[in-house]
C-alpha cells in the first residue's frame, strides 16, 4: 500500500490518543504515509498529519493502543498513501483501510493511487447532463439524479436513511452503460454491516460493486480514510475504465465527528460546536472529485447520506454539506410516523442539476413538466391543509378540497414503495398522472395543453 521505506525513527516524544509525536525527523513531508514496528513485532500503519521542524505529529491507522514510547520505530516510505486501483476491486469487501475484509486474497492492481486523490481541472469538467435512475420513484421523478451530480440526503435518527441507500446502491442503473457503484460504510453497527452485505450481495455477485466497511468499534482514524479510500477507487473505475460510477457514503455526520475527535487529539482550536475551523474545505475535498472530465466517457456521482443531530438542519454538517453539494434528499419523521416508505419530504428536497438531465432522450418528454406540477400542486396542498386546520373542512371550497384529495392520493398512490421494489421511471410518472388528475384542469396550468389533451379525458371536466 506504500512505497519503500527510506528512513527510520526511533525517537517517540509522546503517544496521544490516536496520534505519536516522533522527534529528530528530516525530509518528513505532510500526508506521507509511515509503518510503525512496535517492541513486539507488531506492525501498524500512520499517515503524517503534521510537520514542525523536527517533529512530525502521525496518526495511527490501528490506534495506539498497547505501544510504548520506547520501543517504536516510525519508518517514513517518502509518499502518501497508495491503494491498488482497478477491476480487481469490483465484488469485493475492504475495511477502512483498504484491506478485503471477505476472506479473499489481496487485492491486486494495474496500479497504485494516491488515497487523496488529485483536484479535477475546472477548465476540463463537463457538466451533467444524464440521469442516474435509482428505481425509488420518489427521488427519480422529484430529485432526479444526474451522473456527475452530488446529491445528500438528509436524515435523522431512527429514519431509514441505510435501508434507502442500500437500496439505492442495489437498484441504480445507468441505462444499461457500464456502470459501477462504491459503498464506504462508516462508524456502522454490525447489524448495519451485516445488512449492507446482504442487502447488496447480488450487486457484488455481479462484479458491479465494490465495499468498504468501517464498524463503530473499529479505530477513529479508519472513518476517516473509508470515504477516501473508496473515492480513489472509484475515481479509476469512472476515469480510466470509463465507468458511470455511483459513490455511496453514510454515515458524513459519523465522519465529521471523527474528524472532530482527530482534530480535539492534535490541540488544535475548536469553531462551531467543536468541529474545526477547516469542516468546510475537508467536506468539500471529498465531495469535489465527483464530476465528468471532458474527453473521458465514465462519470463519478455521490450521495452522501448523513444524520442531522436531533433533526437539526442547521447542524454544521448538513449546513456546510448544503453549502457544496447540489440540492438535497430529505427524510421526514412525520412520513415515517404516518408507515410511508421511503418518508421523502418532497417540498423540502431539491436537485438543482434535475433540468439538466430529464425531458426528451434523457428520462420522458413528459418527465419535467409533471415533476414542476407535482411539487406545485403538493405545496398548495400543504397550504390547504393548514388552513383546514383553522377553519375546518366544511369551510373550503370544491378546489381546496381536491387539492386535499391530492395530497392523500400521493401519499397513498405515489409515495410508497417497498425497500426491495425497483419501480421504473415509466411506472412512477404513471403514477405522478394518477395523483395530478384528482385536480380539475384548471388547477394544472404548469402542464401544456397537449399533454392535458392526452393523459385528461374530457369527461373529467365534465364532472367537475
Amino acid at each position: 500500500m506504500s512505497g519503500p521505506v527510506e528512513v527510520e525513527y526511533t525517537g517517540v516524544r509522546e503517544l496521544r490518543g490516536p496520534l505519536v509525536v516522533v522527534e529528530g525527523v528530516s525530509g518528513v513531508g505532510w500526508d506521507e504515509f509511515a509503518t510503525i514496528v512496535l517492541d513486539s513485532g507488531e506492525r501498524r500503519h500512520g499517515l503524517v498529519l503534521e510537520v514542525d521542524r523536527d517533529l512530525a505529529v502521525v496518526q495511527v491507522l490501528e490506534d495506539t493502543a498497547g505501544m510504548n514510547r520506547t520501543g517504536t520505530r516510525v519508518a517514513f516510505s517518502g509518499s502518501p498513501m497508495r491503494i491498488p486501483v482497478g477491476a480487481g476491486w469490483l465484488g469485493r469487501v475492504g475495511n477502512g483501510r483498504g484491506e478485503p475484509a471477505d476472506g479473499g486474497p489481496p487485492v491486486l492492481g494495474g496500479s497504485y493511487e494516491a488515497v487523496g486523490g488529485a483536484p479535477i481541472n475546472p477548465v476540463r469538467r463537463e457538466p451533467p447532463n444524464d440521469p442516474v435512475l435509482t428505481g425509488v420513484g420518489a427521488v427519480d421523478v422529484l430529485t432526479t439524479l444526474v451522473r456527475g451530480q452530488k446529491l445528500p440526503v438528509f436524515s435523522a435518527a431512527g429514519l431509514p436513511h441505510l435501508e434507502l441507500a442500500v437500496q439505492i446502491a442495489a437498484q441504480a442503473t445507468c441505462g444499461g452503460e457500464p456502470f459501477a457503484v462504491v459503498f464506504a460504510g462508516m462508524g456502522l453497527t454490525h447489524a448495519d454491516t451485516a445488512f449492507v452485505r446482504d442487502g447488496l450481495a447480488a450487486r457484488s455477485a455481479a462484479r458491479e460493486l465494490v465495499l468498504f466497511l468501517n464498524t463503530a468499534d473499529d479505530p477513529v482514524i479508519e472513518r476517516l480514510l473509508t470515504p477516501r479510500l473508496a473515492l480513489t477507487v472509484a475515481e479509476h473505475l469512472a476515469f480510466a475504465q470509463g465507468r458511470h460510477v455511483l459513490v455511496v457514503m453514510t454515515d458524513m455526520t459519523a465522519y465529521s465527528e471523527a474528524l472532530r475527535e482527530v482534530s480535539a487529539a492534535r490541540g488544535e482550536i475548536p469553531a462551531r460546536r467543536a468541529y474545526p475551523g477547516y469542516l468546510y474545505s475537508d467536506l468539500a475535498s471529498l465531495y469535489e472529485r465527483c464530476g465528468r472530465i471532458r474527453g473521458r466517457p465514465g462519470s463519478l456521482t455521490i450521495l452522501p447520506v448523513l444524520t442531522m443531530p436531533a433533526g437539526d438542519i442547521t447542524h454544521p454538517v448538513p449546513d456546510l454539506t448544503g453549502y457544496i453539494t447540489e440540492g438535497q434528499i430529505v427524510l421526514s419523521a412525520d412520513v415515517q410516523a404516518a408507515g410511508t416508505y421511503p418518508p421523502v419530504d418532497p417540498l423540502a428536497s431539491l436537485s438543482r442539476l434535475m433540468r439538466k438531465g430529464t425531458g426528451a432522450g434523457r428520462t420522458r418528454a413528459d418527465h419535467p413538466a409533471v415533476a414542476a406540477q407535482l411539487i406545485a400542486a403538493l405545496a398548495r396542498s400543504r397550504q390547504v391543509a393548514e388552513l383546514a386546520d383553522l377553519i375546518g373542512r366544511a369551510a373550503l371550497s370544491p378546489t381546496d378540497l381536491r387539492h386535499l384529495e391530492l395530497q392523500d392520493a400521493f401519499r397513498d398512490r405515489f409515495l410508497p414503495q417497498g425497500t426491495d421494489e425497483d419501480r421504473s421511471l415509466d411506472d412512477s410518472l404513471d403514477r405522478a398522472w394518477e395523483v395530478l388528475l384528482t385536480l380539475p384542469r384548471s388547477q394544472l396550468g404548469m402542464l401544456p395543453a397537449d399533454l392535458l389533451d392526452t393523459h385528461a379525458p374530457p369527461r373529467r371536466e365534465e364532472r367537475r
